[in-house]
């Protein structure tokens, strides 16, 4: 591994308006987090939730939710080091692939 990646999910409590019958922004974030720990066992990676109607101080993470807001998009919108690799309906494989460019690599886990 390269190094620790950073991800982050923009989103709200409320459902976007076109994401009906899908999870909330906080279910995808725990889900993420829970999918990429099996996906890359012992490989560290941050991962954080950003409500976009009430984010941190941090003004890059203030910004970025404004923006989300601004341009209206799909939310939870998932940033991985920076760079938008999922919207709406985030997709696994794109975000795996992504960090697989910074060296993470699938582990199998043994069954006991």
């Amino acid at each position: 591994m390269n190094k620790q990646v950073e991800i982050i999910v923009y989103g709200t409590e409320q459902l976007c308006p076109s994401c009906v019958n899908l999870p909330s922004s906080k279910e995808t974030y725990e889900w993420l987090e829970a999918a990429i720990s099996r996906k890359f066992p012992k490989q560290p990676f941050l991962i954080s939730y950003v409500d976009i109607f009430a984010p941190p101080e941090d003004e890059e993470k203030k910004s970025f939710a404004k923006r989300v807001i601004e341009e209206e998009l799909f939310y939870p919108v998932v940033l991985l080091e920076g760079r938008i690799v999922g919207e709406g309906n985030p997709k696994l494989k794109v975000i795996y692939r992504e960090m697989e460019k910074y060296g993470y690599r699938a582990e199998l886990i043994p069954e006991e």
